[in-house]
């Protein structure tokens, strides 16, 4: 009978947690991770007091409630607040979320991970121009399930590959992480005004969404 009751409990602190967000300037312990952890430099098109951090619920691939971090630029803070937290009442599943400098500053290795992030002061794909992510305007979400294939159809991580046909097949919790245009989750971000790179022409980055 206890056993029922606890289970029922833990039930419903999960059916009415509440979606949490904290946003805070770089402090010197976070410009650390990102100094030393590569992923903010000097030379970088903006500077850290134009950043700050931010912490935030999320559901993740178990079913359960997770606290993740981004670091954005400061005039979009809010608005991503709003995004993550509909993202939440969806109960959109998020395989994780830490920053890029956990990595150390590379984007391969984070993606390996099925990371979602935000900054990272490096070049577009392919280019050698700065991404939207080095100006901490950008988020790339659930990136194995949502993979960058080249104008060639190529996927670089082999993970991805069972999701170069891009459509729902199950309900598993990566397949409901996989975005297409109708999805809530896309429509979330697109009601902010944010660009979906499942809308490039030719190239198609479905991980990600650039203010």
């Amino acid at each position: 009978m206890q056993k029922s009751i606890g289970i029922f409990l833990v039930f419903c602190m999960t059916l009415f947690a509440q979606f949490n967000a904290k946003i805070t300037p770089i402090t010197l312990q976070i410009q650390k991770r990102m100094t030393e952890g590569g992923s903010w430099r000097q030379g970088c098109p903006v500077a850290l007091k134009d950043l700050c951090y931010i912490r935030l619920n999320h559901w993740d691939f178990y079913g359960k409630i997770r606290t993740g971090e981004l670091i954005v630029h400061k005039e979009i803070a809010k608005e991503v607040i709003g995004i993550f937290e509909a993202l939440y009442q969806e109960k959109y599943p998020i395989k994780q979320m830490h920053l890029v400098s956990d990595f150390g500053g590379s984007d391969w290795h984070s993606i390996e991970a099925d990371n979602t992030s935000a900054f990272n002061c490096r070049n577009a794909t392919g280019t050698k121009r700065w991404s939207r992510h080095a100006y901490g305007k950008a988020i790339d979400i659930n990136p194995l399930e949502n993979p960058y294939i080249s104008t060639a159809g190529h996927i670089s991580h082999k993970a991805s590959l069972n999701y170069k046909t891009r459509k729902h097949q199950n309900a598993t919790p990566q397949d409901r992480a996989l975005l297409l245009r109708d999805d809530p989750a896309t429509k979330i971000f697109k009601k902010y005004g944010w660009k979906w790179g499942g809308e490039f022409v030719g190239e198609k980055d479905y991980q990600h969404f650039s203010k």
